[in-house]
Order: structure tokens, then sequence, then C-alpha cells
């Protein structure tokens, strides 16, 4: 599991930036200006694996958002992940100018895991959710409410990265994931929660408050 923080870019990048950075070299040193559109391929990677620090809200009974995008659900809906139980759906698009790694969205453990193979169409299409390959992490917050988080890979986003197992412990705001390239992640809460995005909406991971639990 990789701890926070973390590198500025992010590992998942290294070897496609050293790969792209050594051909831009060569070609550089052999063609000249023929090397630029490599170097323009560098800095699309560079920016694809960018993994800048956040400053994390606190507050009790916060969910923060796990992902950078474009919020895109915000309603009922049951939590397949937990039975059908009556749920707060909300869902995060990631196009591949988006930071790509996945945050816990609140101090809790991770319960369970399951894994599902799919599909990879449009990831903004309501039925990448249940048709597109995903991987959802049932997390037990610390007031004992259970949320679901859900990675869902995409029409080029074609794997999925997941570092903690059932039992690990997650500070609000720690990594724990990542997805290549463009994507999409819901996020189940209980009935009662209070939204505090809406459709449309640009946010980043464990920057933007999600939503508010109920009390209980």
């Amino acid at each position: 599991m990789n701890n926070w923080p973390h590198p500025i870019v992010a590992r998942e990048g290294w070897p496609y930036l050293l790969a792209v950075l050594s051909a831009a070299f060569v070609v550089t040193m052999w063609y000249g200006w023929w090397s630029l559109p490599l170097w323009l391929a560098f800095v699309f990677v560079l920016q694809f694996f960018r993994d800048p620090p956040r400053e994390i809200p606190q507050g009790e009974g916060l969910v923060l958002c796990p992902a950078d995008g474009r919020v895109i659900v915000v309603g009922e809906a049951p939590d397949p992940y937990r039975g059908g139980v009556k749920s707060v759906k909300v869902s995060i698009f990631m196009n591949v100018f988006n930071v790509h790694s996945q945050r816990s969205p609140a101090d809790g453990t991770v319960k369970e895991i399951q894994y599902s193979k799919g599909l990879f169409v449009n990831a903004a299409l309501d039925k990448a959710s249940s048709d597109n390959e995903r991987n959802a992490l049932i997390f037990t917050l610390d007031s004992g409410v259970e949320i679901s988080c859900v990675q869902v890979a995409g029409l080029i986003a074609r794997r999925i990265l997941c570092y903690v197992k059932a039992g690990d412990r997650l500070a609000r705001g720690q990594r724990y994931g990542f997805i290549r390239f463009g994507s999409r992640v819901d996020v189940y809460l209980p009935p009662g929660s209070t939204p505090k995005v809406a459709i449309g909406d640009k946010v980043k991971a464990a920057a933007t408050v999600l939503a508010q639990l109920p009390r209980p």
C-alpha cells in the first residue's frame, strides 16, 4: 500500500515518462525539430500522471471526493455492492486531463473489495456503472457507517490499480488507487446523506467535500 505523502508525479507514470523522454532525446539528436511530437507526448504524460498534494478538509460526518473530475450523477440509487440497499449515489467522470489517483473519502477501514470484469464503454454513460470493468471498495467509517467507492474503467482506461486490501485502515485523503487513462468513480452513501456537489461541478480528490453524512 502506498502511504501519503507520495511523489508529486505518480509512480505509475515513471516508466512511461522514462520511455518517452528517452525516445525524445534520441530523435532530437538525430532529427532535431522532428522530435517535437515526442516532446509534446512527454508533456501530456507528465500532466496525466501529476499527483499534487491537497489541503484536506476536516469535520465530523464529511465525505470527501475520492477523485478529480466532473460530477455526472447525483441522486438516489440502490448500492449493488451492499445488497442493493437504498443509497445516495454520486458519480465523478475523469477525462484524460484530470489527476487519476484515487483517495480515501473518509477515515475508516476497508471491509471488503469486489472486483468485476466487464466492458470498456464510455465511462460518462450511465451503463458504465454496471457494464464496465470495476473495483468496489466497501468502507466501514469510524462512525460505523458503510459506504461504497467504485473505480470504473472507461473507453480508454483499461487498467484499474488498487493498493489496499480488506482490513487496511485509511485516513481521509490517503491515496489507495489509480486508473489509466480516463475513467469514473461511483460513491454510494447512506440514505439521508446531503450532497455538497451538483451535476456539472468540477471537483478535486481529497479537497472537495462530496457530502455530509446524516447525524446518528
